[in-house]
């Protein structure tokens, strides 16, 4: 393959590809993930908080829509985010010690593997991000 030459100041030099996928890239699909897990964990707890004999039910339920409704504007962005960057998430697959999520970034196939003990460390402080906003 041919280097692509970048011109410039009347001296030829090579310029490097560009990188198939930034750090910060792999740190927002990761965090993408862990925005749908954190949801997953917010509509269980809804339930059962609907579900107990608490005395203040609707109280905890909208503390927690609020923060979902934080989360859901939070995944927007995202969204917007991958559009913008050619990401595309195609697979998350939970597996008996860990969640794996398969994703495009420019055209090229990544992965990443997350420890249950990670997920669930990473959700609580998520979480306790929303809290402390």
């Amino acid at each position: 393959m041919a280097a692509n030459r970048v011109e410039g100041h009347g001296a030829a030099r090579t310029a490097s590809p560009p990188p198939i996928q930034t750090e910060d890239e792999l740190e927002l699909v990761k965090h993408f993930v862990l925005l749908g897990i954190v949801m997953r964990i917010l509509d269980h707890d809804i339930r059962v908080i609907a579900a107990s004999g608490m005395k203040l039910p609707r109280f905890y339920e909208s503390l927690l829509r609020g923060i979902q409704d934080r989360v859901l504007l939070d995944l927007a962005d995202l969204r917007r985010q991958f559009r913008g960057k050619g990401i595309k998430i195609y697979e998350e697959k939970q597996e008996p010690d860990g969640l794996r999520a398969q994703y495009v970034c420019r055209g090229y196939h990544h992965q990443f593997f997350m420890l249950w003990g990670f997920v669930k460390a990473e959700s609580e402080r998520v979480l306790k991000q929303y809290l402390s906003r």
